[in-house]
């Protein structure tokens, strides 16, 4: 079967691991069941893998991708949860918890087997392409708005760095749950597109917010954490899931931290009962994901240097037919 996969580590240029072609079948396991994939979409996970992060060499070569929708094996439409070995289904009690393509075979493929627990239903209000964004930057989203930064209705957030996957999906869904939502990016045309999406406002970064927040969604981390501390409410809550800029910032703003009873919430994907929250969610609301491109799977690279090159504005679908 056709995939995109790792077949070299290159810490410097992950691109240079990526290789597209035919791949063995997926292997059958008890318990699990294999999907056939009607579309997947990136993430920064990906290239993480091909640099090494998570994925070590004598796993090699690893079809990557973690989020997919397709069709099971009784013609079911799907969508698959990406954390194996969460609830021990499929794998045994006692092995740790992983996210596809550290482990097992991922979803940029035709075919991808899955532990049975790992399948849920496919919404009918939403496509393949809709739906397979929703498992890992939606759902990481998702969590850290409603289950670490607990805010409601009303409430305001800061969303750092508008135009990546977890950032578009934290401003969409802050909008549709009636948060005040602002918004950071070094690009105007970023600033603009997250005002379009439902920002109030949206600044360059470092730049001073009407008001302090009652929580940051922080995914760029070194370059913007100082002023993800500086933007908070006393008691506020900095939920951070990602370092896309480096995670040892200049200055780590322990002071104001501890005087302003700050916290900081470590955040990592979401459950499957969040999961089925978030399409539910999205499927009665009329909520939609930001697509910025679908391509076939035969043209990943494409999708994968624009991922890399920052030049994108919500998420890159890959479909099979």
């Amino acid at each position: 079967m056709f995939a995109a996969y790792a077949a070299r580590i290159d810490r410097d240029q992950p691109l240079n691991g990526l290789e597209l072609g035919e791949r063995p079948e997926p292997e059958v396991r008890p318990g699990w069941t294999t999907v056939t994939v009607k579309a997947a979409s990136l993430n920064h996970h990906d290239l993480w893998s091909l640099r090494g992060v998570g994925l070590p060499e004598e796993k090699l070569p690893m079809i990557l991708g973690c989020d997919a929708a397709g069709v099971d094996e009784d013609g079911n439409e799907v969508v698959l949860h990406s954390v194996i070995g969460q609830s021990g289904h499929g794998v045994g009690p006692d092995e740790p918890r992983s996210i596809l393509t550290e482990h097992y075979q991922g979803t940029f493929a035709e075919r991808v087997t899955v532990p049975r627990w790992n399948v849920l239903p496919k919404p009918k209000e939403l496509s393949f392409e809709e739906a397979a964004c929703l498992p890992t930057a939606w759902l990481t989203a998702y969590r850290m708005l409603f289950t670490n930064a607990g805010v409601r209705p009303g409430d305001s957030i800061l969303v750092q760095g508008a135009g990546g996957g977890v950032a578009t999906a934290a401003i969409a869904l802050g909008r549709a749950a009636g948060l005040r939502v602002y918004a950071t990016s070094r690009d105007e045309a970023k600033r603009k597109r997250a005002i379009e999406l439902g920002a109030v406002e949206a600044f360059e970064p470092g730049a001073r917010l009407p008001q302090r927040v009652d929580a940051v969604i922080e995914t760029v981390g070194a370059a913007t954490w100082s002023h993800s501390v500086k933007s908070l409410r006393p008691g506020g809550t900095l939920v951070i899931s990602g370092a896309t800029s480096g995670d040892r910032p200049s200055h780590a703003e322990l002071t104001r931290i501890f005087f302003l009873e700050l916290k900081v919430v470590g955040s990592t994907m979401g459950s499957k009962d969040e999961l089925e929250d978030l399409l539910s969610f999205c499927a009665t609301t009329g909520l939609r994901p930001v697509i910025d491109e679908v391509l076939p799977l035969d043209r990943a690279r494409e999708g994968f240097e624009k991922m890399a090159s920052g030049e994108l504005f919500g998420k890159i679908v890959l479909t099979t037919s």
